[in-house]
């Protein structure tokens, strides 16, 4: 009989747990709708079901005046609220402009919506994406991004705002006092990469008020996410230490590991074999529960992009076991989420298959590894490095990815599909094709799709605008040059008569990828919108975006028309090419300045508003400048320089222009020498094909200049567009439509 009343008892108990989840899931899901239509939320109902076959899913259907969502989370929830919004109302939220004017009456569903996902995992963020675009966020940004997230399928995303206090706790205990662990943490720009393990203090020390911040503001951010029905990816410790815990721990095994990119001093690695490395694993784990409780995943990366400090596969077996067993001491129900961007084979292997979860940045290395030795994975896709701001990613192929992936056999334990940006806020098109495809177990049609795209970002499509996408589909998103872009420009690149890209590992933008002088009659043809698209948001941004691109790619030819120029001993036509660059260039900058998403003075402005004192204000705009032009600091061998490229309002006035006149000023200096003494180009390059710090006088000269840029706050002409997207881009595109003409011959 006891236990006959108890079983009842333990029933009764884990009714109420569910009506208890049922509920909070149904005012999640509630808040979630008033947050994103609040004119139009008593218009929608919820409802809160079991998933089906143990899958999230959604439905959408309307009964009695309402349109009701169905799903078995908010997250489907929000899912069902965004594919009604997107394929009924033909509205669009979007990182790039808003199209939310929705009618009063909302539309009827005739016939009823069910999506499911084959897909258990949609994970989201790379560890670089939270410098790189969200290093400045305040609350109220980071809800939105949270929100649309949750409309975008996502369950189990990457949280690492707030590590710094959980580095701080964690040393506290470990002998190093509070100054001494800030001048170990890095600036607040930098902290992914001191996440994973390749840097320390760098652009700090990190003041205590933004460690304080940070707390707060990652408590607020994991907490949203799990009522949302997310489980957060948090930090594991794989051995990562202070330099200075050598002095302070000086009985562990405590190693120097090499400089990593030429950035900063080196860092340090406790060998996890040491008995110290299960106890600052237990105390690492424990201190972050404190702040931020946990979802029993934790993301552990040993050796990032380094050598391990002991050769062999024997002892990356061992490590790999003890991360694993350190962890699991830690955490009974401890899962190891790995990127696979420096895996080995003896780290993965040695951790049991059910308790690791291998996170395939770019969806293809499961086919060298044997689909990662049979350990479960997620499939994803890397689009943008640095935050370049280059129009592209084929279409297509986002769009065939997650379908070709789950449909081949040979895929092991495939559980899900991934977004891992460096950066977001651009190039809105890829990420809504790659979050859509949670919902599809097949590719749709990639025509289909993007006309339905259009529709929800402009509420209609007319006959111009079809022919500007269709141009679009055939260039900057045509199959040629690859889900992630490489399209630089000679505007961002460091001066030279021979410029063969921006940044470390990237290119200029070619006619490979695309014939430049197409996207000029997309310009066109969205000049011809209709009056009623061209007031839309998402319009304007979309039309400076592809005028921006056409720009661009015109400063290639005419670089390369000037430098030849000075080649050829032409100096009258050095001196029209030379004017006629740094005249785009301005009219580039003006063109930037039309869209808060171009704006540097936005960027460096959120920098200086998290500040307390003006020494904390000039430590933010110093990284903010920093991380997107020189990266680190000043080192003569630097290799990461205008890593990020991007092409910005104020970046292009303010940093890459004056490179350019300076150089520009020495031509035209030795031009007026004789031709066997004037200046050449010969061995300036490094190993990416750049300039080195050293090559020459002139580049000595320059890299103390940008560094010079970065160390000097000051005051930035524009934080805030000027809105007058239509009129700019005809006026540019009038101007060097001609220009565009003689230099591709149309």
């Amino acid at each position: 009989m006891r236990k006959k009343i108890l079983g009842l008892i333990a029933i009764s108990l884990l009714f109420i747990l569910s009506v208890s989840a049922q509920n909070s899931y149904l005012q999640a899901s509630e808040d979630l709708i008033v947050r994103v239509v609040p004119r139009h939320s008593s218009q929608f109902k919820v409802e809160i079901l079991a998933p089906k076959n143990g899958k999230d899913f959604f439905e959408i259907e309307s009964k009695s005046d309402k349109i009701i969502l169905r799903g078995n989370n908010p997250i489907s929830v929000a899912s069902a609220l965004n594919w009604y919004l997107k394929y009924y109302c033909f509205v669009q939220r979007s990182w790039c402009g808003d199209n939310m004017e929705l009618p009063k009456k909302l539309p009827i569903v005739t016939t009823k919506v069910t999506k499911n996902t084959p897909y258990d995992v949609r994970t989201y963020l790379n560890y670089c994406t939270f410098n790189y675009s969200m290093a400045w966020w305040d609350w109220d940004r980071w809800e939105k991004e949270i929100d649309w997230m949750a409309m975008h399928g996502i369950n189990l995303p990457l949280a690492v705002v707030g590590q710094e206090a959980v580095w701080q706790n964690t040393l506290r205990k470990y002998g190093m006092n509070d100054e001494e662990i800030r001048a170990f943490l890095v600036g607040p720009a930098y902290q992914a990469w001191q996440w994973m393990t390749n840097i320390e203090s760098i652009y700090g020390p990190l003041p205590q008020n933004w460690i304080d911040r940070s707390i707060d503001l990652g408590k607020k951010i994991i907490q949203r996410e799990r009522s949302l029905g997310m489980k957060t990816i948090l930090q594991g410790f794989t051995g990562y230490v202070p330099l200075k815990l050598i002095e302070k721990q000086p009985q562990a095994n405590i190693l120097k590991k090499p400089v990593w990119f030429f950035v900063g001093p080196e860092t340090a690695q406790l060998d996890p074999l040491d008995p110290l490395f299960e106890k600052m694993t237990k105390t690492f784990i424990e201190e972050q529960t404190k702040l931020f409780g946990t979802d029993h995943f934790y993301a552990a990366d040993p050796f990032h992009e380094g050598k391990p400090p002991v050769s062999g596969d024997e002892y990356l077996s061992a490590v790999g076991k003890k991360i694993y067993e350190a962890t699991a001491a830690a955490d009974a129900k401890a899962i190891i989420a790995m990127q696979t961007w420096s895996m080995r084979q003896p780290i993965v292997e040695a951790i049991p298959k059910s308790k690791i979860l291998m996170l395939d940045l770019e969806g293809q290395k499961w086919k060298n590894s044997h689909a990662f030795w049979d350990r479960p994975w997620v499939g994803g896709v890397i689009h943008n490095f640095g935050g370049n701001t280059a129009m592209g990613g084929d279409l297509d192929a986002v769009l065939s990815r997650f379908p070709a992936i789950l449909h081949n056999k040979a895929t092991g334990d495939f559980k899900g599909i991934g977004m891992f940006p460096e950066a977001i806020e651009q190039n809105p098109l890829i990420y809504e094709a790659a979050s859509e495809m949670a919902w599809h177990t097949d590719k749709p049609d990639t025509k289909t799709f993007l006309f339905d795209y259009i529709k929800s970002r402009y509420g209609s499509v007319d006959n111009a605008v079809q022919e500007a996408w269709d141009i679009l589909l055939q260039t900057v998103y045509g199959k040629k040059g690859g889900v992630t872009t490489f399209r630089e420009t000679a505007i961002s690149a460091r001066p030279a008569l021979k410029v063969n890209g921006a940044s470390p590992n990237g290119a200029l933008n070619k006619e490979s990828n695309y014939a430049f002088k197409e996207l000029w009659k997309a310009i066109h043809n969205l000049l011809q919108a209709e009056n009623s698209i061209k007031k839309k948001d998402t319009y304007k941004y979309d039309l400076v975006d592809v005028m921006r691109q056409c720009m661009a790619d015109l400063a290639i030819p005419l670089q390369v028309e000037m430098a030849n120029a000075y080649r050829n001993n032409k100096k009258d036509s050095f001196k029209v090419y030379s004017l006629q660059f740094l005249d785009l260039m301005k009219d580039f900058d003006e063109l930037l300045g039309t869209r808060k998403e171009f704006l540097l003075g936005e960027w460096v402005a959120n920098a200086r508003k998290i500040g307390k004192t003006t020494a904390e204000k000039n430590l933010y705009e110093k990284n903010a400048r920093g991380l997107i032009t020189i990266w680190g600091p000043y080192d003569d061998n630097a290799i990461q320089y205008d890593y990020s490229a991007r092409q910005w309002n104020g970046l292009v006035a303010g940093f890459y222009q004056p490179r350019w006149e300076k150089f520009i000023k020495l031509l035209n200096e030795e031009l007026k020498k004789p031709e066997q003494d004037r200046y050449q180009e010969i061995s300036i390059n490094h190993k990416y094909n750049r300039p080195k710090n050293t090559a020459n006088d002139f580049y000595k000269m320059i890299s103390k200049w940008e560094a010079d840029w970065v160390d000097t706050p000051a005051k930035i002409t524009r934080t805030q567009a000027s809105k007058k997207e239509v009129e700019t881009v005809k006026r540019m595109y009038k101007k060097w439509m001609l220009i565009a003409q003689k230099t591709y011959q149309l």
